[in-house]
C-alpha cells in the first residue's frame, strides 16, 4: 500500500505517538509512507528565516527501522500569515503527492491540512481516513478561532469514508461532531510490551542516586502548563517523607516553572528534571520508577484523552496514579492499576497511603496483566487489515460506478 498522511504537529521533534507506531510499522512490512507535515512549534523560536523553505526527511524513525518520508511545505512565521501560508502550500503540497506519489488512501490527523486532503482524494477517488487522537478544535492557540476550528472539524468527520478514534470515548465525541457511526471504528492505543516490561531500571537508579528506600514518581511527555506537575512538586516539597522523590522527562510550557521550584525549595535530589531521551532509552527510565502520573488538571482538553504513556506505564509493570479523565476510565474502568484523583494536589497523599498499605507493586502487576494484549504489532496488524478493507471497497465501488 501507498499511504500519504497528512497531519498539523511535527513528526520529526514531537512524539513517539500513534502515528509514529503505526507507519514505521507498516514501512517495516513493506508499505510505502509519506507523511506531510507542520512546524506546530515555530513560535517557540526558530532558526530559520521568516520564510520557512520547504523540506523533505528521508527514512524518519523513531521506533523502529525503516522509517517514512517526511515532507514539511514552506510556511511563512508569523501568527495569522501561518495558517493561511499553510492553505497554500498543503494544497500545493497534497496536489503534488496525488500526482506522483499515487497514494492508495490518504489518512488526516489535522485540521486545515485535512480540509484540503478530503477535496483530493473524492476528486480522484483516494478514500480519506479521519484519525481522531485528540479534540482538535481545542488544540488551536487562538482562542478567537477555535469557532471556526469546530466547524472545520466537524466538516472533516461528516466527509471522511472512513473515521479511527484511539479509545471509545473519542468515538462518540466523533458522532457528536457529526461522523456517521457506520463509518466510525476504535483502533487502541498499543504498546512495545516485550520492551517495556523486561526493562531494567537499576543503571537509571543508581544515575540519580535512588535507593531502595526511594519512592519514585515518574512523568514522561510534553508539559502543558495544565499537566499539574508544578502542583505535584508542591506538595513533595511540602512532605516531610524525604523518601519521595520526581522524574520528570521531557519539554514543554511548564519547564522553567519545575526548575524554579526545585531551586527555591533546595530540591535538587529529588525533584529530577530530563529532556527529551531516544525512544530505546524509554523503558528503562520508566522501569527505574515505582508510581507513574498522569496528573492533568481536568479540562475540555484532556476529558476524552487517553495517552500513550498510560500503556507504556502499565506494560512496565507500574502504578498508576491518575486525574479521573472520562476518557481513561471508559478504558481501563476500576480495579486495574490505575488509581483516580480529582485534583494533581491529591498525588503524594495518595502515594503515602499506598505506601502504607504495601500496595505500589501489586497494583503495578494488575496494570501490566491489563495491557499484555495491546502489543503495537498486534495493533498495527488490525490497522493494517483495515485499512486494505477500505483500499478494497473504495477500488470495487469506483469500478462499479465506472461501468
Amino acid at each position: 500500500m501507498k499511504i500519504l498522511v497528512v497531519q498539523e504537529s511535527d513528526y520529526i521533534e514531537r512524539g513517539p505517538h500513534q502515528s509514529h507506531h503505526l507507519f514505521e510499522r507498516l514501512t517495516n512490512r513493506g508499505h510505502e509512507v509519506r507523511v506531510i507535515d507542520y512546524p506546530i512549534d515555530w513560535r517557540k523560536g526558530s532558526k530559520d528565516p521568516l520564510v520557512m523553505i520547504r523540506r523533505t526527511f528521508f527514512s524518519v524513525h523513531k521506533v523502529v527501522e525503516d522509517g517514512v518520508t517526511v515532507i514539511r511545505p514552506a510556511i511563512i512565521q508569523l501568527p495569522i500569515l501561518s495558517y493561511i501560508s499553510l492553505l497554500v502550500t498543503h494544497r500545493l503540497e497534497i496536489l503534488r503527492q496525488v500526482r506522483n506519489f499515487k497514494p492508495d488512501a490518504i489518512i488526516g490527523f489535522g485540521l486545515l491540512n485535512s480540509r484540503l486532503a478530503i477535496s483530493q482524494a473524492r476528486k480522484n477517488n483516494i478514500p480519506f481516513i479521519y484519525y481522531v487522537i485528540d479534540e482538535l478544535h481545542r488544540l488551536v492557540p487562538e482562542r478567537m478561532f477555535q469557532r471556526l476550528a469546530k466547524v472545520v472539524e466537524m466538516r472533516n468527520n461528516e466527509d471522511a469514508d472512513k473515521i479511527f478514534s484511539i479509545n471509545e470515548g473519542l468515538r462518540e465525541y466523533t458522532i457528536e461532531m457529526g461522523a456517521n457511526p457506520d463509518e466510525s471504528i476504535v483502533i487502541r492505543a498499543g504498546v512495545d510490551y516485550a520492551r517495556f516490561s523486561k526493562a531494567d531500571g537499576s543503571q537509571i537508579r543508581r544515575k540519580y542516586g535512588f535507593s531502595n528506600e526511594d519512592v519514585v514518581l515518574f512523568f514522561m511527555g510534553w508539559l502543558y502548563d495544565f499537566s499539574g506537575l508544578d502542583q505535584v512538586a508542591l506538595e513533595m516539597a511540602r512532605s516531610n517523607n524525604k523518601h519521595l522523590k520526581m522524574l520528570v522527562l521531557g519539554k514543554g510550557e511548564l519547564w522553567d516553572r519545575l526548575h524554579e521550584i526545585r531551586d527555591e525549595y533546595g530540591l535538587e535530589d529529588r525533584l529530577i528534571l530530563e529532556s527529551w531521551k531516544p525512544y530505546e532509552e524509554i523503558p528503562s527510565y520508566v522501569a527505574a520508577s515505582d508510581v507513574c502520573l498522569l496528573p492533568s488538571q481536568k479540562n475540555e482538553i484532556m476529558q476524552n484523552i487517553v495517552p500513550i504513556k498510560l500503556y507504556e506505564y502499565m506494560a512496565a509493570g507500574k502504578l498508576v496514579i491518575c486525574t479521573a479523565l472520562e476518557g481513561v476510565i471508559m478504558e481501563f474502568g476500576h480495579g486495574n492499576g490505575i488509581h483516580y484523583i480529582d485534583h494533581p494536589n491529591e498525588v503524594i497523599s495518595r502515594t503515602i497511603a499506598l505506601m502504607k498499605e504495601s500496595a505500589i507493586k501489586s497494583e503495578g502487576q494488575l496494570a501490566q496483566q491489563f495491557v499484555k494484549d495491546n502489543d503495537w504489532e498486534s495493533i498495527t496488524t488490525i490497522f493494517e487489515q483495515a485499512l486494505s478493507d477500505i483500499i478494497i471497497s473504495s477500488t470495487a465501488t469506483y469500478e462499479s460506478l465506472s461501468r
